[in-house]
């Protein structure tokens, strides 16, 4: 890993403490993070995508800086609202939170998330979960009332340092109803007492199952002990959730602490959390029936992490057409410098004949510059607390794809002549994909393919398929040797408005997506950063 100074340290914003710090592992090289996963009782939705995003980037990054990371993200797989969904559905709970854990897995997989290093579930571990609470109840911290356990508040004298809540103004918590049972009403459950149809397990207290927040204080200690760098989730688990994490672990052992504290914001609807509770969410599988995953994970990381990132259509468009644009950049390239032995072999600037007795061939000077700004562009926003909102829509990010854009005509007709013009190219494409990498952003197939399924998915958004396309080419083309430029021009434009856009490219006329005509408060928005993305496409 390269040393850090001032200027490539790795900052991180920690809501312990409310300020954005120098990140710096309790191990040298090596780095524990645990982020809390769904609670599995249904398709997940675009707000979950975005924690998962969020931290898969942030794994992605500190594994770049050199580190060697253990990643733990949990399932919630026994829960009172797993319990109620499989009963309203006559399933066994325990089915329906597996066959859930699975398609969860398989939206990460669709959204090009890294897998954990660990994914344990709160039903593989409840003798983990018992032995906390018997350590908590050793301590004097928590106490039995037939059958439940709870956690006594008072005893933790530094409760609400996390979510800046006093004591007296904090809500018993968000999943369990108020038990006048409880010595203080803040006072949260570490085991519920078995319940008549609920699955249950044995434990000292009689049977039951753990609460919500003890799973993860247990699944965090097992698999990083009670002293580790990064705990994450959604900014809506810092009160209740990991406010009581705090206390529960500190109490269980005084050694207890977590460096980080890192929370990313809500993905909102019209402003509004989108929670399956308000039934305003869409889950990660509607959205990625129209839309191509890369081009969501695109859209999920256009905002800084710590902020709402508002769910319209005509920023899931944005991010479309930009991914689109990237792709076909480098996929021109790609065809440029055909036949395909040559960006392999003179990489690095190394020429391709071994008997030659030549210099290796150099970068261009403009090549250089290049390539040295998006390296120290990268490093500067990513470095300076995961700043993705501003590293793709930055200058020298765009410079890159302007320098392969406007040097493609000069290679193919002067290839043999400007060798060191071909080596530049590849090299600036390498830096591109090196930041699309890791940011998770690199197709897993080819730029052909990667650019024909951002196309599928535009026709789906139009209604439209390949073929109503092509006819409405061939129309416009009669109807411009007809001299029907009218009618031309209302073929391009609904097109257009579709998300279609036709490009006039000799004799051929081929089309790609484009941003649609929007609703009017969508579309003043988005003007633009669309204008902005068609100028760089077209440069």
């Amino acid at each position: 890993m390269e040393e850090t100074d001032k200027k490539t340290e790795f900052r991180l914003y920690n809501t312990m403490s409310k300020t954005v710090e120098v990140f710096n592992p309790i191990v040298p090289g090596k780095v524990g993070m645990y982020v809390c996963g769904v609670t599995a009782y249904d398709l997940s939705h675009i707000g979950h995508a975005r924690a998962a995003v969020v931290f898969d980037v942030l794994f992605r990054y500190l594994q770049h800086l050199g580190y060697e990371v253990t990643y733990v993200r949990n399932f919630t797989d026994i829960d009172d609202k797993i319990i109620k969904r499989a009963n309203d559905l006559g399933e066994d709970p325990l089915s329906l939170s597996n066959r859930f854990c699975d398609e969860y897995l398989d939206d990460m997989q669709s959204l090009a998330c890294l897998p954990p290093t660990h994914q344990p579930r709160v039903t593989e571990h409840m003798e983990n979960i018992k032995n906390m609470i018997a350590q908590i109840m050793e301590n004097g911290c928590a106490y039995a009332v037939e059958g439940d356990v709870f956690f006594a508040v008072d005893k933790s004298p530094t409760y609400g340092q996390l979510s800046g809540r006093k004591l007296e103004d904090n809500r018993a918590g968000e999943r369990v109803a108020v038990d006048q049972r409880k010595r203080n009403p803040a006072d949260f459950a570490l085991w519920k007492a078995a319940k008549e149809g609920e699955p249950s397990w044995d434990s000292p207290w009689g049977p039951g199952r753990p609460g919500w927040h003890i799973e993860c204080s247990a699944m965090s200690a097992q698999y990083l002990s009670f002293r580790f760098d990064i705990h994450g989730g959604g900014s809506d688990l810092i009160f209740p959730h990991h406010e009581n994490e705090v206390a529960q672990s500190s109490a269980a052992c005084s050694d207890s602490k977590i460096n980080f504290w890192v929370h990313n914001g809500h993905v909102t609807n019209n402003n509004l959390k989108m929670s399956k509770s308000l039934g305003n969410f869409f889950t990660i599988r509607q959205v990625i029936e129209r839309y191509h995953p890369l081009a969501v994970r695109m859209f999920l990381i256009s905002a800084h992490y710590h902020s709402p990132l508002n769910y319209t259509v005509g920023q899931l468009e944005l991010a479309s057409e930009t991914a689109y644009y990237i792709y076909q950049t480098l996929h021109d390239l790609e065809i440029a410098m055909l036949p395909p032995q040559d960006s392999l072999k003179e990489k690095g600037g190394e020429s391709s004949d071994k008997k030659s007795s030549k210099k290796p061939i150099k970068f261009t000077d403009e090549a250089e510059k290049c390539i040295a700004k998006l390296k120290a562009h990268f490093h500067a926003k990513m470095s300076e607390d995961l700043n993705t909102s501003q590293l793709l829509t930055g200058k020298d990010f765009n410079e890159a794809l302007k320098y392969i854009n406007s040097n493609l005509n000069l290679l193919r007709k002067q290839k043999q002549k400007l060798r060191s013009l071909d080596v530049s190219l590849v090299a600036v494409a390498r830096e591109v994909e090196s930041v699309l990498r890791i940011l998770g952003l690199m197709p897993t197939v080819s730029y052909s393919e990667v650019l024909q399924q951002l196309k599928e998915k535009a026709l789906i958004r139009a209604e439209l398929k390949e073929e109503d396309v092509a006819a409405l080419i061939e129309e416009r083309r009669t109807a411009r040797k007809n001299k029907e430029f009218g009618r031309s021009d209302e073929i391009r434009a609904d097109l257009t408005a579709k998300g279609i856009a036709l490009m006039d490219e000799g004799r051929e006329t081929v089309w790609k997506p484009c941003v649609p005509v929007l609703p009017e408060e969508e579309g003043e928005e988005l003007a633009a950063a669309a204008a902005a993305v068609l100028a760089a496409a077209l440069q």
